[in-house]
């Protein structure tokens, strides 16, 4: 795939917590100089990036994060917190899963949580972040493949891997390749986290994402273009 082929599946992504609105336009000017699809930022920034995007004659979606990046709130509060960025302007909604209710077996909690998100913004394209790494190392492949099919139950449009908060680590092929496999044709599939080289990215691709959440978007389209 050449750069701009992988731009266009690209979620600029900037949620560090000390993040300012400077650094919220500047991701957006980058964003457009990168053709990328989208960025990803924090609730509280959404408002700065529609407005920033704004000032652009290219199209950029902006996704925003809830339940981020624990997972741990409420689901009432994700669905709040995914429905305030809609308001301010958000098209898209990437949620965090409880982990912990993943890998004690309470996959119904997980699907009723994504729901409770799905029901507050019907219109947006709402990802579920499923935490693949942790579910690998610390549960097993039938978890995750649990959680995929929760999220494609409860109305999700993708599911994502990483936060790139978890100390379990980010994307992988094997995470890949499982949800590919388990909702891939119905579903999209989002590789985010730790991801940093053009080769981390193809592999991601190859493997079976449809979608990449990257920080350092500029290296690895810069690695593509050789």
């Amino acid at each position: 795939m050449n750069p701009a082929q992988v731009a266009a599946l690209v979620d600029h992504t900037l949620l560090k917590p000390e993040a300012t609105d400077a650094d919220v336009i500047a991701l957006v000017d980058e964003a457009v100089d990168l053709s990328v699809l989208a960025v990803c930022v924090s609730p509280s920034m959404v408002s700065v990036a529609v407005k920033a995007a704004s000032t652009h004659p290219e199209s950029l979606v902006v996704a925003a994060v809830a339940g981020f990046p624990s997972g741990k709130h409420l689901p009432a509060i994700k669905a709040q917190e995914a429905l305030a960025a809609v308001d301010d302007g958000a098209t898209e909604i990437d949620m965090v899963i409880d982990v912990g209710a993943a890998l004690a077996g309470e996959i119904a909690q997980v699907a009723a949580d994504i729901a409770t998100v799905r029901f507050a913004v019907p219109g947006a394209v709402l990802k579920v972040i499923v935490e693949s790494a942790a579910l690998l190392s610390l549960a097993d492949e039938a978890t995750l493949v649990a959680v995929c099919r929760a999220a494609e139950e409860s109305g999700a449009d993708f599911v994502k891997t990483s936060t790139g908060f978890h100390p379990a680590g980010g994307a992988s092929v094997v995470a890949i390749e499982i949800m590919a496999a388990t909702v891939g044709g119905r579903l999209g599939v989002k590789a985010s986290g730790g991801i940093r080289t053009a080769e981390h990215a193809i592999a991601m691709l190859d493997a079976g994402a449809t979608r990449l959440g990257l920080s350092g978007t500029r290296a690895v389209l810069d690695g593509l273009a050789g």
